[in-house]
């Protein structure tokens, strides 16, 4: 498929994950072959405002295109602002997020609270796309609940205005990620619409994304808490969409490699105080299916120093966990 000039084949996308997707876990990703990364979302008020912690979530240098930055509001004129700085900070494409089922979030009218007010949804996307020279997106879920589907009407509406990619989760506001993905309404979506449309929800190995899209048409697939502690299944997704060949899982000696490179990213940006409390949720991720994971887990929540962290991973490298 073709978003804006670039041209991503059948892409397989990280899905912005809110204190996840940051700059460390967004090259760890790539370094093992992921191609397209999606930054956390940004509030289009803290980014007017210039608050200096959301200026370091824009970090964007370094990386490949195309850059993709998330940003969330309720105001069309914000919201357009936020998208100009983005650029300014070298995004290459504007996603706007519509899904979002946090409460603090949906209390201030913005992410999925969206879905109950579509004609401020548009004008929104209308606003963000008159505004920058770049490809805008937009990521939304089903509706509110089961009584108020509106992904098809939300899709049509943005598409009017010039919005040029759709990622569909296909839950609704009420099921926050409980229950299972309804697969089917991505591909109603996808019927009704002439741009890409990405399909997103329980995808937990290249399998499921090979079956997503057969069984929707989508263009491509987002991954977000199948990749938690396994940057590799974007890659492994993406060889096997494009292959049809299915690459092994990574043995534990790469992962813990892969897991002591990314805690080396974090201490770099964030320092040991931030960087030692983010590693502790990637570090269990990591773990999962490991000898005695449960004691591990212990020691890595009671990690004081970024020595004592980095002692639990290697001594799982070196065989003696």
């Amino acid at each position: 498929m073709k978003l804006g000039h670039y041209e991503l084949g059948v892409p397989v996308f990280l899905a912005p994950l809110a204190g996840v997707t940051d700059k460390a876990f967004r090259e760890t990703v790539c370094a093992v072959g992921g191609e397209y990364v999606w930054t956390e979302m940004i509030s289009d008020k803290a980014l007017t405002y210039q608050n200096s912690r959301t200026l370091d979530m824009l970090d964007l240098r370094g990386e490949a295109e195309p850059r993709i930055v998330q940003i969330f509001g309720s105001d069309p004129e914000t919201m357009a602002r936020a998208a100009q700085l983005a650029i300014d900070c070298s995004a290459n494409v504007i996603d706007i997020n519509m899904g979002c089922p946090a409460p603090k979030i949906v209390k201030n009218g913005e992410g999925s609270a969206l879905l109950k007010d579509l004609s401020r949804a548009q004008a929104i996307a209308s606003a963000v796309v008159k505004a920058v020279n770049v490809p805008v997106t937009v990521k939304i879920r089903l509706g509110w609940n089961d009584d108020e589907i509106v992904a098809i009407e939300l899709a049509k509406s943005l598409e009017s205005v010039g919005v040029q990619m759709l990622t569909v989760h296909a839950r609704t506001r009420e099921q926050f990620y409980s229950g299972h993905a309804d697969w089917e309404w991505i591909g109603r979506v996808k019927k009704e619409v002439s741009i890409p449309v990405i399909g997103n929800g329980d995808i937990f190995n290249p399998e499921d994304a090979g079956r997503l899209i057969e069984q929707t048409g989508c263009d491509g697939v987002m991954i977000g808490r199948g990749a938690l502690g396994n940057p590799w299944l974007i890659p492994r997704t993406q060889h096997f969409l494009k292959y049809g060949i299915l690459m092994s899982a990574p043995p534990m000696e790469e992962r813990m490699e892969v897991a002591l490179q990314h805690f080396d990213r974090i201490l770099r940006y964030k320092g040991e105080r931030i960087g030692l409390n983010e590693m502790r949720k990637h570090a269990v991720w990591y773990i999962k299916g490991v000898k005695k994971a449960a004691q591990l887990r212990d020691e890595i929540m009671h990690s004081e120093s970024a020595e004592e962290m980095r002692s639990v991973l290697s001594r799982i490298l070196e065989g003696i966990e």
